[in-house]
């Protein structure tokens, strides 16, 4: 019988299709509390579920498995999956009929998840509340739209058929990754933009979301320095004053991958986790960077993942999820979107 432990706050990653033996120590390291998934882990829906059923046997509670599958240039998983369009196509069908294309939007979050649920995963990273602000390459048509509105109103149609099936959203990327040009893996973003600015644009979609019960946030690695001189990711005051104080959000809060770029501002990856996780950070990830991963959870120290907010992004597992009537209703709904052109 495996002994029950607290998850930790690290979410790491995994090299290929199944586990390896070094991986099955990696799991078990204490401040380890989840998993997240890439392409490189998926060969079709057996492997996956094989894969995932080891990944929940490796310790108790299980870990959280998670992935960054938005719909269009950014699914891990394809073949076998029902193929999402990218989001800036429901805001093309936002600007025809907003209702239809808020019914899409619910549709594509019921697909979306009741597919992730039934092959095993926990939740995915999304849906993307950045703005288009026509500036951003590495976000582009990952956003819904350029209003504010239209993003709000669509992201929360999505995020509310994601939790029809049982599984919470994660808004992405606090405040707001739009309007920068740079691209927060190679670089590290400035915006200049003053706090009202950003509260009347970016901060709209997270406040129609944390009203409605959105579960996860993750924070942009991008300095706003009329702000503070942190990137979101590292600031106390984005993620404790404006995040939990001022927006009420009482969910967990992911970093961003501490391995890229933007995240560099923060020093070595010992730093930054600790970094992450002072400024209100409740699990840390580090992807495609093992050995930064093995000095993380080595030098981090004592810490564990609050378990209620985790529990919050508990999935509803089991095969069922992508059985019901509703998904089957939510399948029919995007190939009527496809056939009359406004999910091209």
């Amino acid at each position: 019988m495996r002994a029950e432990r607290p998850l930790g706050p690290v979410m790491v990653d995994l090299a290929g299709l199944e586990l390896a033996p070094d991986e099955r120590e990696l799991l078990a390291h204490p401040l380890v509390g989840g998993v997240i998934l890439f392409a490189r882990n998926y060969a079709s829906p057996e492997q996956l579920r094989a894969l995932t059923g080891a990944i929940g046997a490796a310790r108790s509670p299980a870990l959280l498995i998670a992935v960054d599958h938005e719909g269009g240039r950014v699914q891990r998983f394809v073949e076998g999956f029902t193929r999402l369009p990218p989001m800036r196509s429901l805001g093309r069908a936002y600007d025809a009929n907003p209702g239809f294309a808020e019914n899409l939007a619910g549709a594509t979050g019921v697909v979306l998840a009741a597919e992730l649920a039934a092959h095993g995963v926990d939740f995915s990273f999304a849906p993307v509340l950045d703005i288009d602000f026509g500036s951003s390459s590495v976000i582009g048509d990952r956003a819904f739209h350029s209003e504010a509105v239209a993003v709000a109103r669509l992201a929360a149609a999505l995020a509310g058929g994601m939790r029809r099936v049982g599984m919470g959203a994660v808004g992405k990327h606090f405040p707001g990754h739009g309007f920068v040009r740079a691209d927060s893996h190679h670089e590290v973003p400035i915006d200049e933009r003053e706090l009202a600015v950003i509260e009347a644009d970016d901060l709209a979609p997270y406040r129609a979301l944390i009203a409605g019960g959105l579960a996860g946030v993750m924070p942009a690695h991008v300095i706003y320095p009329q702000v503070d001189s942190r990137p979101a990711g590292f600031s106390p005051v984005w993620l404790k004053d404006i995040l939990r104080g001022r927006l009420g959000f009482d969910g967990i809060v992911f970093s961003d991958d501490l391995s890229m770029e933007g995240a560099s501002v923060a020093g070595g990856i010992v730093e930054r986790g600790h970094a992450a996780l002072d400024a209100g950070c409740d699990m840390v990830l580090v992807c495609n960077a093992r050995e930064a991963a093995v000095r993380l959870l080595d030098g981090l120290g004592p810490a564990a993942l609050d378990a209620e907010r985790a529990e919050r992004m508990r999935g509803p597992g089991g095969r069922a999820a992508a059985s019901g009537a509703a998904y089957r209703a939510a399948l029919a709904q995007l190939g009527r979107g496809r056939d009359d052109g406004t999910l091209a």
